[in-house]
């Protein structure tokens, strides 16, 4: 059985909660144990697939087709443990299941409360998956007192008194705010923090405190006292340079020992931490900096495109470079010339997204890219934009087009080069949907097999002609136009298993112009870097030595 490690948040919210739970599990393997990270979030919407960008950040996917917060691709990418659709759940999935438990008479007529249903509900997903690993970690999501967070907070209570004794701890993440005009470092938020989550019947075992600068051992022996735990468990995470570094920070604050130790592991492992040590020297000894210009529609939120902008980074890794990626935009020069935003740029980057909206932009920036031969990688909605730009460009569709942008106008202007997908293959059995079907958990979702032409550059950057990726779109290149873009220039090389489906597109006339329909950045890891990021970045380095 699976020893627990829940983490909690105190005083305000996105103090790194998901990179703190990340990088415990890093040190853990780095010990020797498995480990398996879940996410439990307050908020009542199912899961975050409808949610917009702005609100939440990007909607991280899984092999088995679940939409989850973007936490989960912090546990991915320091633990290379793929994640699963039962390593995260919302209180909408905990209350549409209570509920429709309820409609099918499975209480047998009992009064439906909080306590215990819902609270049990949320304990029988703890225990999935218990037997697999040595450790797991669960991280609730907003921070100690939020009202919505109450049942998961009276649930890990409650499951902690369940399991036999010694088998949970709990880890607490709170804010050490420094005021400058006093010049000091107030622990009054933690303490009150503490107490509201003890007010709850959960005393933290560990304290990892955010801060700017160092805590002083005077700090340190003050949290220990007032918030009842151990001096040496009072854990600084300091502002970073780089996420990346944060194994190895923490691993110098103790934050390992400290859960060995709140769990009487004696005497713990020593860790072999090799892995993270050259993540960090080829992050902060890179030899050469690539620009990258990714033209996007949610530039306002970076973590609208968190698991791209990681994945650029470890391709810059990958060839020891630094990758400076530049967010651009789309609608700004959707009725100019795209010249003066684009040029001096080594590559440029399309990724996906939702609606009409600046999408004449991003099919200008393809345009760009296949003139000026400048390395291009379109994912999704950048694929499906490039091949757009060739069907008005090289093949004479003046008025090609999506019918997604139709569907929102309510009329047909575009000759439908990509188009709504209403049946596909998976695994042995066939998906069908509508247009006007629900919005939640209904577009190609998870991991689908895709066949690679020999000699094509995909197959050449994959080293295989067979891959598997993970996907999450409801519209699709239609494979009809294939012929008439072959002839002009554009490969598809890369088809569906039954081949009606395009899945990778590419210019062989071009240094590197690749498009593909799924999301190859959410499986790219600092210290595996994904082949395609890694040779879209070695383009860009051999572009800027051009220069």
């Amino acid at each position: 059985m699976a020893r627990y490690i829940f983490i909690t948040g105190g005083v305000v919210s996105s103090l790194g909660k998901g990179l703190a739970s990340a990088a415990l599990g890093a040190l853990l393997q780095a010990r020797g144990y498995t480990v398996r990270l879940r996410k439990l979030d307050p908020y009542l919407n199912v899961d975050p697939g409808t949610m917009s960008p702005f609100e939440h950040g990007e909607v991280f996917v899984t092999d088995d087709g679940a939409e989850t917060d973007l936490d989960l691709g912090h546990y991915e990418r320091f633990t290379g443990v793929s994640a699963r659709a039962t390593d995260s759940v919302s209180s909408g999935r905990i209350y549409s299941t209570v509920l429709e438990k309820e409609r099918r008479g499975d209480y047998l007529g009992k009064t439906i409360q909080v306590i215990p249903h819902v609270t049990n509900e949320i304990k029988d997903f703890l225990k999935v998956g218990a037997d697999e690993v040595d450790f797991m970690l669960c991280e609730i999501g907003g921070t100690v007192g939020d009202i919505e967070g109450l049942p998961f907070f009276e649930a890990i209570r409650q499951f902690s008194q369940e399991q036999p004794r010694g088998e949970c701890i709990f880890m607490h993440l709170t804010l050490l705010p420094w005021i400058k005009a006093s010049g000091e470092l107030k622990t009054k938020p933690t303490q009150h923090s503490v107490k509201e989550l003890r007010s709850i019947g959960i005393a933290p075992d560990v304290l990892v405190c955010r801060s700017e600068g160092p805590i002083p051992q005077k700090e340190r022996d003050k949290l220990a006292l007032f918030c009842n735990v151990r001096p040496d468990s009072v854990i600084a995470a300091q502002d970073l340079k780089s996420i990346y570094e944060a194994p190895l920070a923490y691993h110098r604050e103790g934050l390992d020992q400290a859960v060995l130790d709140a769990f009487n592991i004696s005497p713990a492992p020593k860790p072999d931490l090799t892995r993270w040590e050259d993540v960090y020297d080829r992050i902060f000894h890179a030899e050469g900096e690539v620009r990258v210009a990714i033209v996007g529609k949610y530039i306002q939120l970076e973590d609208a495109y968190k698991s791209i902008a990681e994945a650029l980074t470890h391709g810059g890794m990958a060839n020891r470079v630094k990758v400076k990626a530049e967010w651009i935009d789309a609608e700004i020069f959707e009725n100019e010339d795209p010249a003066p935003h684009l040029e001096g740029f080594h590559a440029i980057l399309v990724p996906g997204g939702f609606g009409e909206r600046g999408t004449e932009g991003k099919i200008k920036a393809a345009q760009f890219a296949r003139e000026r031969k400048i390395p291009y990688m379109g994912i999704c909605l950048g694929m499906q934009m490039a091949v757009i730009e060739a069907a008005r460009n090289m093949a004479d569709l003046t008025d090609a087009g999506s019918e997604e942008f139709d569907h929102e106008a309510g009329g047909k202007r575009f000759t439908p080069v990509v188009y709504h997908l209403k049946e596909w293959v998976q695994g042995n059995h066939t998906v069908k949907r509508k247009v006007g079907d629900d919005k939640g958990g209904t577009m190609r979702l998870g991991a689908y097999t895709a066949h690679l032409v020999e000699g094509s550059k995909v197959a050449e950057v994959y080293g295989s002609t067979e891959i598997e990726e993970r996907h999450r779109h409801r519209y699709e290149v239609d494979i009809k136009y294939r012929e008439a873009l072959e002839e002009k220039g554009m490969v598809f090389s890369g088809l569906s298993p039954d081949g009606r489906l395009p899945e990778i597109v590419e210019w062989k006339d071009h240094p590197w112009f690749i498009g593909v329909q799924f999301h190859p950045e959410l499986k790219s890891k600092p210290f595996e870097p994904h082949p395609l990021f890694a040779d879209f970045v070695r383009a860009a380095r051999d572009i800027s030595r051009l220069v």
